[in-house]
């Protein structure tokens, strides 16, 4: 599953049977991230994209050096599950 930075867009997109599954996240100052939204289309879901997507998210912020928060539910979890983990 090839997961695609549109960083113009500041956004993380999976492209599946013709639609859209999206990670939508926000710069903020101070090198700061918001994951804002999660997307992934009814008839795809259940298929570990929404997951690739906060993965590889999570893994480009580490890169930049961002600190992380969500707006987002979905990514709030794997954030509060990382924070556990540590």
């Amino acid at each position: 599953m090839d997961v695609q930075h549109q960083a113009g867009q500041q956004r993380f997109v999976v492209i599946s049977e013709g639609l859209e599954s999206v990670l939508e996240y926000r710069l903020l100052p101070d090198r700061q991230v918001d994951f804002t939204r999660t997307f992934v289309p009814g008839s795809l879901r259940g298929r570990g994209i929404a997951e690739k997507l906060v993965r590889t998210g999570i893994a480009w912020a580490r890169e930049q050096d961002y600190r992380m928060q969500a707006s987002c539910w979905y990514v709030r979890r794997f954030l509060e599950r990382r924070r556990r983990d540590e």
